[in-house]
This record gives C-alpha cells, structure tokens and sequence, in this order.
C-alpha cells in the first residue's frame, strides 16, 4: 500500500496588513500518497497558491501560517529557513506559473540545473551537468545538450516549462507542487504537459499536487480534488466522484462554466457574481451571495467540512439534489 509522504492538520495562512489582518487560508486539512496526483481547484483569490506558498515556507514578510505540515516525522511549518532549505528541492519542489520568471536570465540552462545536484546531492559539477542533460532527454526536449547551452530566452514557453519540471525532478522529490503549470501555454503544449505530468509521477512514484482554475487539466490527471472557496476546501473526493456527481453548489457552478467537448452549448454559463474579499467574508457560508441553493442557515452558520461517503467530504448544509437548471 503506497505510503502517505505529507500530513497537512489544520494549516491557516494569515496575512498582516496595516489596520487588519487578512485570513488567506482557513483550517485546511489533507494528505498526499506516494505516486498520487491531487487537484486543488479553484478561482483567483481563493487561497490554493498560499497554503501550499506556506507548506515550502514561501510567504511574504507579513504572512504567517499556523497548523502542521508533517514530512514524515519532520513539520516544515515555522522550520527556520536555514534547515528548510534541506528539504526544498530535495523532498519537496514546486513550479510556478510563469517559468520565465523562475529560470535566471543571465546563466545557462546547464549551469541552473546542475546546482541543484552539487546543492542538494553532493555531485562534482561534470557529474551534474550530464545528470542535467539526461533529465532533459527525459521530460522531452530534443536535443538536450544543445539546450542544455542555452540561455532561458533561447527556449520556447513549453521548453522552459519543461526544464522548470526537469529541475524539479532531478533530486527524485516526494512531492512535486505545480501552479497554474499550463496557463501561459498553448493547447498543444498543454496536452504533453500533462501527459509528461502523469508519466513521471508513475515512473517517480512523486507525489504531485496540480494547482488550477482550470477543470480542463484536472480531467484524466488527478486522482483526487480539493475544491477551494474563500480560504476554505469546500469538496474533497475522488476526481470521477466529483465530476459526475457533484454535492456543493460551488463545484457544479465551475463544471458547467467549464468547456466540454461532449456537451456543446450556445454559450458557457459562468457562476453569477464575484470571489468574496477575504477582508470582508460574508457572514455564514462564504458562497452564500452567488448560491441557487442558499436558505436561512446558510445566512448565519459557516458550514464545517464534513464526511459524506467513503474519502469524500462538503462543506454544505443543503442536502437535496444539485440541479443546474436552478442555477441557470
């Protein structure tokens, strides 16, 4: 039975700002399996980047996160940054959105590359530089060692993309953390992306946690998806549980605002209304200002996330069926 490699327990991200203090995360709980990809589903604003920001100990100056973020036996929350830095690239790695701004300009693709190893694994920078090369080969860019040359601004978006997930990979991390990793990429390129995604977690046995807006990508790559809202998770499930049957409005809201293939329609129905401000939550539910399915409870009580099957959970006091004819 695959092992658990990260045990987060009720991690909250607060933010100080100059009169107020902003809740970016509130009580979040889960845990990942060796080999297992998990979606964090959302929109902008909605506290997915922060809580996993958080779990690499990656937060502004005014952030503050509370809770347990358990590797093993070791809580990365709070770790002074010198000892983190042991974990970060090693046993934990994350890819951020835009690989531009994460390669630096003025090095060769190479020289990036093989630090990690001389870092992290102790290898001499010859060694290094040709375990580099061979982890290019690896996530698909042709002529490896040609690129490996390089400068960043040599390479096409998906090729910078691929060598962010490349570095990523060469310390063999247990988690891999990947945000909006496909947004700035055509469709095409998305498509390998996730398939080279869904690949070398099999071939890694990494754990790989997909951070997106985009219910596109999490089809036929996650196994599991956590649903956020207002700093919350407000559905936890299986990936096909959650698809197909939808138990919070706030899902089904983002499945039918999302193009499909199989069901053409005249146009896309998006959720009416906007994302709360996490400054001035509504009272009761977060969702409750754009929700069909709001009644009197739901005005005055925050509804916990609560079990309701077998590794499922909502967040949700209505418990009739979700109709999206209500919605429209």
């Amino acid at each position: 039975m695959p092992s658990k490699v990260l045990k987060v327990e009720d991690l909250s991200v607060t933010f100080a700002l100059r009169n107020t203090e902003v809740h970016a995360v509130r009580e979040m709980n889960f845990d990942l399996t060796a080999g297992e990809t998990l979606a964090v589903v959302g929109e902008s604003g909605s506290g997915k980047s922060q809580a996993f920001l958080a779990v690499m100990g990656l937060l502004a100056r005014n952030g503050r996160a509370t809770g347990r973020a358990m590797l093993g036996d070791v809580n990365l929350l709070g770790m002074e940054k010198s000892k983190l830095d042991a974990y970060r690239g090693r046993d934990i790695a994350m890819i951020f959105q835009d690989p531009m701004t994460s390669l630096n300009p003025s090095l060769r693709i190479r020289t990036q590359l093989a630090e990690v190893l001389v870092k992290h694994r102790g290898f001499a920078k010859e060694q290094a530089t040709r375990a580099a090369v061979e982890m290019l080969e690896r996530v698909g860019i042709p002529e490896p060692a040609k690129r490996a040359n390089a400068f960043p601004h040599e390479l096409s978006g998906g090729m910078r993309q691929r060598v962010m997930i490349a570095m990523a990979l060469l310390c063999q991390p247990k988690i891999l953390i990947a945000d909006e990793p496909t947004t700035a990429l055509d469709v095409t390129v998305q498509a390998q992306m996730l398939d080279l995604f869904k690949s070398l977690t099999q071939d890694f046995g990494t754990a790989l946690v997909l951070i997106t807006h985009d219910l596109g990508v999490v089809a036929g790559v996650a196994d599991r998806m956590m649903v956020m809202y207002g700093g919350r998770a407000v559905e936890t499930g299986m990936t096909d549980d959650l698809f197909y049957d939808p138990r919070h409005p706030y899902t089904l809201g983002l499945l039918h605002s999302t193009p499909h293939i199989a069901h053409r329609a005249a146009r896309l129905d998006p959720i009416q209304g906007l994302p709360p401000s996490l400054e001035h939550l509504p009272k009761g539910c977060s969702f409750n200002p754009r929700c069909a399915f709001c009644f009197d409870r739901c005005l005055e009580e925050r509804p916990p996330l609560a079990p309701i099957g077998e590794g499922r959970a909502k967040a949700c006091f209505y418990e009739g069926p979700l109709s999206y004819e209500k919605v429209a």
